[in-house]
């Protein structure tokens, strides 16, 4: 067989890590100019002439024919638009930045804490009860018993194999999991000048690319809530934007509540990311607000939800991406009224916070 060498291109490496570099920015601008290309290209070049990474050799349109190339953006009246390809790169490179290094363990694998048949097996033994599977017993432990077992007493037949000597392997279940992510898009997820909307619809996204890759038979729904709740398709991601809504966290957890219902897995929780007190409701009808401190009424039926999902035996994971002192203690009573998890994360690793929490609570089956 013949192998041809060539000679190491550093230029053609570097080139690489440039153009991926690059359109990992492009990624996350996008993200925030809520799916515009057009915007997030002039964002791009902006950026290129202040620091210099466009030159003769690769200039921005260079960068857009290889986008068309690729099939990420096309022309749609006269406009760039993201393509389907487009999108699910999105989601591939959030996933990238966000999981990293977390999505190459382990720690993502479905498992329950029971054993039983039908999962992976573990190194753990048991003894052999009818109905298991030969294919699960442990020979060598089993041999090591029945040679306890006869200890000196070995006949002309050689080593006799009873039953009550065999030992099977354990096996953890593989659980699925139904998902919804609820996502604050309140008018505060932008407000004094921090953007917390972004780091948001990346984690989602992240979330998104994990579940329909690695445990398709998973579900994620996303839920967008302000002053009322609705649902978007994971696709519509890159597109949310933040309106000038209050927080009507009640519509998002019963909203939540509705699709869990319909969902058959075994495992059913929520994750919910916001940065404001709950501010709305809607009260036999009319739109009742208050934007000013924690209102008893709006605390107290948003609490009631918390409730109903843990006698629903679904967990919330709550996210918040701000530590306001007067907001630790709705967060605290929510959590605790629910059984569930808070974490008052910051931006960055609010994706990182994400996925734990996700494998974690994965591999438990709640009572």
């Amino acid at each position: 067989m013949d192998f041809r060498y060539a000679r190491w291109d550093e230029r053609l490496i570097q080139n690489l890590t440039f153009f991926k570099n690059l359109l990992s920015l492009y990624h996350r601008l996008l993200l925030m100019t809520d799916g515009n290309v057009e915007e997030a290209l002039r964002a791009l070049e902006e950026l290129g002439e202040r620091f210099g990474f466009f030159n003769e050799k690769f200039s921005l349109e260079d960068f857009k024919k290889r986008l068309k190339d690729e099939d990420a953006i096309q022309e749609v009246d006269g406009r760039p638009v993201l393509t389907r390809k487009g999108e699910r790169m999105i989601r591939k490179d959030s996933l990238d930045r966000v999981f990293g290094s977390l999505a190459k363990d382990s720690a993502g694998e479905h498992r329950v804490p029971r054993t039983g048949q039908g999962g992976e097996r573990i190194t753990e033994t048991r003894p052999y009860s009818f109905g298991d599977s030969v294919s699960d017993i442990d020979f060598l432990s089993s041999v090591r018993n029945s040679m306890r077992r006869q200890r000196g007493s070995w006949g002309e037949e050689g080593m006799n194999l009873s039953e009550d000597d065999l030992e099977v392997f354990e096996s953890e279940h593989v659980s699925s999991c139904a998902t919804v992510l609820l996502i604050d898009v309140s008018h505060s997820m932008i407000l004094y000048g921090e953007d917390r909307i972004t780091p948001a619809k990346q984690a989602a996204l992240a979330l998104a690319e994990l579940i329909t890759t690695k445990y398709p038979k998973d579900s994620l729904s996303v839920v967008l809530f302000g002053d009322d709740a609705w649902e978007v398709k994971l696709k519509d991601i890159p597109y949310v934007s933040v309106g000038p809504f209050h927080t009507n966290t009640k519509a998002g957890l019963q909203l939540a509540q509705q699709i869990l219902a319909r969902q058959k897995h075994v495992n059913k929780q929520v994750f919910m990311i916001t940065d404001g007190k709950p501010s709305a409701i809607f009260e036999n009808g009319r739109f009742y607000k208050n934007a000013f401190g924690l209102d008893p009424k709006i605390v107290n039926k948003t609490l009631d939800e918390a409730v109903q999902c843990r006698r629903k035996r679904i967990p919330i994971t709550t996210f918040m991406v701000t530590q306001d002192p007067y907001l630790v203690r709705f967060v605290e009573r929510f959590t605790q009224l629910n059984k569930g998890r808070a974490y008052f994360s910051d931006l960055e690793n609010l994706g990182s916070y994400l996925f734990v929490d996700f494998a974690q609570n994965r591999r438990r089956r709640v009572q």
